[in-house]
């Protein structure tokens, strides 16, 4: 049986990608935070044939998130882990800072919830000497927006922790894929008000994704363009850098 965890399972990439998978001899771990959402996948995954246990838990809190994920571990061992979990926010009218609290709820959810996602279980994949491990990071890794810097560092820290556990945990048997999305269509997205270049589809966005995840490839960047020209931004002097991520003005509506 493939055993499979996944983490944001409520909404977004999280509740798409479990869909995709959920079929017969599947089992589905699905962590959550909101309750009637997780039950609506949950749902569809049983009917899809695929076996499912529901964690309701808020991942920033290290315990008994990481209790639960050792029993469940126990039970089915996971062949797959996915820390997809996270939240969004940005910076205030007239351009104020985010403040401590609201970049650090960010921090917490995003880059320590995909931290107390996969610590607990490494352990037990490296006994087992096998296992993958995906961690879902953003464009907004690659060159900080300055209307989102709490997100931007939390997924930069993702992305940074991701490449560091692959060439750490490669030769004890376990994969490690860094996915860096762009823009797609979630109500995460819905709470963007600006531009959204190269925005695909939950569907397309589910698919390159498993797809990268089933060839164990390290990397899955999508869109690569718009990959591409944050990077670009950010190998150019730092001034030129700043004005063009200044003008890619965009505000983040209240909300997780």
């Amino acid at each position: 049986m493939s055993s499979i965890l996944i983490t944001g399972a409520s909404s977004g990439l999280g509740a798409g990608l479990a869909a995709n998978y959920a079929a017969p001899g599947v089992h589905l771990a699905l962590i959550g935070r909101n309750a009637q959402r997780l039950e609506v996948t949950a749902a569809l995954c049983r009917a899809r044939g695929a076996t499912v246990a529901m964690g309701l838990y808020d991942v920033g809190e290290a315990e008994p998130l990481g209790s639960w994920l050792v029993e469940q571990d126990q039970h089915t061992p996971f062949n797959l882990v996915i820390a997809a979990a996270g939240v969004s926010a940005g910076t205030g009218d007239e351009d104020r800072p985010e403040g401590v609290a609201l970049a650090a709820l960010q921090v917490r959810s995003n880059l320590l919830g995909t931290i107390h996602t996969i610590e607990p279980l490494l352990p037990r994949m490296i006994a087992r000497g096998a296992g993958h491990v995906a961690v879902v990071s953003s464009t907004a890794a690659l060159r900080g927006l300055p209307y989102s810097p709490g997100y931007s560092a939390s997924k930069a820290g993702i992305r940074a922790y991701g490449e560091a556990l692959r060439a750490l945990l490669r030769p004890q048997g376990i994969a490690v894929t860094v996915v860096v999305p762009g823009f797609f269509d979630t109500p995460m997205t819905n709470r963007w008000k600006g531009p959204t270049p190269f925005m695909l589809s939950l569907d397309k966005m589910v698919a390159a994704v498993r797809k990268g995840l089933d060839a164990r490839r390290s990397r899955i960047i999508v869109p690569r363009l718009l990959a591409m020209g944050t990077q670009a931004a950010d190998l150019m002097p730092a001034p030129l850098g700043d004005r063009i991520m200044r003008g890619f003005r965009f505000r983040i509506e209240p909300g997780q």
